[in-house]
């Protein structure tokens, strides 16, 4: 008989899965008729030894489709147990192979699912948070370098990427910085309000609104608006270009990815962080007033006296610095995470969110270092 004319005999038959035993005694499944629509196999008797795989005799099978291929693969993991594939159609065979050749589908299911030992996570948990660490500070030495390059005048970095990121950073951010600000404002001035009226002392509601905006409150929600706002944007682009090989490719082309994408981004920051910071604290020390003059019925001349009593340099100073400092270290969290993406667009969104973790965690770290180092020394 052709071969042909047996598939067509093969065809005709439904479709059965049976388990024997070859002339060595080792369980072997036979597989015959039409598969199509069908993947339902026959639990398997007791396992051969270790080294011996499953035996499977494909030889009478006919047509099939996906669910066979998947019904053997998923027999091989969960038993822990290889395939011999000789007695298998080409096709088959083909698929299977595929299969078993990812590095992934090597082990079984049972033994992929297994947890390392505690003393084995730790080991390896400690390992990761060494790898990030050096990956953090490879990329600020990066930037660091670029920097110099930069004050020199021998960069690569284009105008009009430090145009485009001024834009980006500066006047699109400040909708939203003005709101939260003002919210900010309103509510600092009703809790203190809240408690110098107990005292009768609301005109030292302006001394409350105006030192706390200017020095602390100001810098630090510019700072949470521009992670979330302009950070989160910083991840997302460089992470795109990443999964996308375009920062592979200028590479290729011996251009320096720092100097033509993180650079103008940082330098943006830094540069509109001093005027998003005045900006917040105007607004905020607006919010403050209305509520000083509307509700409380403190004199207007009074307020604004008080306001720039106040107000001095060193607050002012103090405030303005903290902003940039946030405002650089929120470029850093987003521009690292993008360039160090992975290439699929789950990492590219992991990255977005590690950016905005991690810019928030570290200016929270540097509000508590930057207050505690003023405050010793007395500023």
């Amino acid at each position: 008989m052709s071969e042909h004319a047996a598939k067509a005999a093969s065809d005709s038959l439904p479709a059965e899965a049976r388990w024997e035993l070859d002339p060595q005694g080792r369980p072997l499944l036979v597989l015959r008729g039409d598969w199509r629509g069908r993947g339902e196999l026959p639990a398997p008797p007791s396992p051969p030894p270790a080294d011996q795989p499953w035996g499977v005799d494909g030889l009478a099978l006919g047509h099939f489709d996906s669910q066979l291929p998947a019904a053997l693969f998923d027999l091989a993991m969960q038993s822990g147990r290889p395939l011999d594939l000789s007695q298998l159609p080409s096709g088959l065979r083909g698929l299977l192979q595929l299969a078993f050749d990812n590095p992934g589908s090597r082990t079984p299911e049972s033994q992929r699912r297994r947890r390392p030992r505690w003393l084995t996570q730790v080991g390896l948990d400690w390992l990761g948070r060494y790898h990030r660490t050096h990956t953090t500070l490879t990329f600020i030495g990066e930037v660091l370098q670029a920097t110099y390059k930069a004050m020199r005048g021998s960069t690569a970095m284009r105008g009009e990427d430090l145009a485009t990121q001024l834009h980006a950073t500066g006047p699109a951010s400040l909708p939203i910085v003005a709101l939260v600000s003002f919210l900010v404002g309103l509510i600092i001035a009703y809790m203190g309000a809240a408690q110098l009226q107990r005292l009768g002392a609301q005109s030292f509601m302006a001394d409350l609104v105006t030192i706390g905006v200017v020095r602390e409150i100001a810098a630090l929600m510019t700072g949470i608006i521009l992670a979330g706002r302009v950070g989160a944007a910083f991840a997302a682009q460089l992470g795109s270009m990443e999964a996308n090989e375009e920062i592979d490719a200028l590479r290729a082309m011996g251009l320096n990815p720092v100097e033509h994408l993180v650079l103008p981004r940082v330098l943006a920051m830094v540069l509109m962080a001093p005027l998003l910071t005045t900006f917040a604290a105007l607004v905020g020390m607006l919010a403050g007033c209305l509520v000083a003059v509307g509700i409380f019925h403190v004199e207007l001349l009074d307020y604004l006296y008080r306001s720039s009593k106040a107000l001095t340099l060193a607050h002012a100073g103090i405030g303005l610095l903290k902003g940039t400092v946030y405002a650089l270290l929120v470029a850093l969290a987003g521009c690292r995470q993008g360039m160090n993406a992975g290439r699929s667009a789950q990492a590219v969104g992991d990255a977005t969110t590690k950016a905005v973790v991690q810019a928030i965690i570290w200016i929270v770290i540097a509000a508590s270092a930057l207050t505690i180092a003023f405050q010793r020394l007395g500023v």
